[in-house]
């Protein structure tokens, strides 16, 4: 065998084995991404717990605390108070207050068993918006919570309770009210807000409270207004799971404070 042939034959062994070292690698690699990518799935799906409803059978008198304006300071102090009694809440999130530092305190909402919905981007009066403006409003209000939670609000709270036509055309969530006790203003003390929420509970309403920055006397409000509440039997749900319980699907161009059987 001549050198030329003995090169051309050791050229291609070492081809080969270049060639089987590089599909190694390649599937190494790709089990590796493939392995990565899995992991981060399941960090995700860990971190982020869906509540689970019973059968509306087994429901009693029931009632959900709602949250307006957060996520801020203030709803961490909210999350304690529900947690401590063993209570959940709906919290809706002005787009332009979830922030980077605002991402443990929400996923910490959704794991107590609580639920995210929309309370728009800036809290503008909606009312004087055009249609794509009002759109906007709704998108990146969802985009946020859906980067955050991985769940699509059902839920609207339009701010100062302002709607119109437009607003019903242009908004597919389900737009609720509630009964509140304009505990946004912090000239109204923390006993009359307790007072006004228990005059206003009964099975199937939705509360409507804010955990603004720095509201703290909603805070201490709570602690009354969920001691009372569980004295006289409500068990608390969020917005979704009332609807649930009642059996009611939520109708287009109607905004709820309370939910009843049908």
């Amino acid at each position: 065998m001549n050198k030329y042939i003995k090169i051309a034959i050791l050229a291609a062994a070492v081809a080969g084995i270049a060639a089987a070292i590089g599909c190694a690698k390649q599937e190494s690699g790709s089990k590796k991404a493939d392995s990565s990518s899995k992991q981060e799935t399941e960090k995700q799906e860990e971190t982020l717990p869906k509540r689970e409803y019973k059968d509306p059978s087994e429901y009693g008198k029931v009632i959900a605390l709602t949250f307006d304006d957060g996520p801020s300071s203030t709803t961490s102090l909210v999350l304690d108070k529900l947690e401590e009694h063993g209570a959940v809440g709906t919290f809706f999130l002005i787009g332009d207050n979830i922030s980077d530092d605002k991402a443990d305190t929400v996923k910490r909402a959704v794991s107590l068993g609580c639920e995210i919905e929309n309370h728009s981007k800036t809290h503008s009066y909606m009312t004087k918006m055009s249609v794509e403006d009002i759109k906007a409003e709704i998108d990146y209000t969802n985009e946020k919570i859906v980067a955050l939670t991985g769940r699509k609000p059902e839920f609207f709270r339009p701010p100062y309770i302002d709607v119109n036509n437009e607003m019903y055309e242009a908004i597919d969530e389900t737009f609720i009210c509630g009964y509140g006790c304009d505990d946004y203003d912090a000239k109204v003390e923390i006993e009359e807000r307790v007072e006004r929420t228990l005059k206003q509970a009964k099975d199937g309403a939705i509360i409507l409270l804010h955990d603004a920055e720095g509201n703290v006397k909603t805070v201490a409000a709570l602690e009354k207004i969920l001691t009372e509440l569980e004295a006289q039997g409500y068990e608390f749900v969020t917005v979704g799971e009332l609807f649930h319980a009642k059996g009611v699907t939520p109708l287009e161009y109607a905004m709820y404070s309370e939910v009843t059987a049908q």
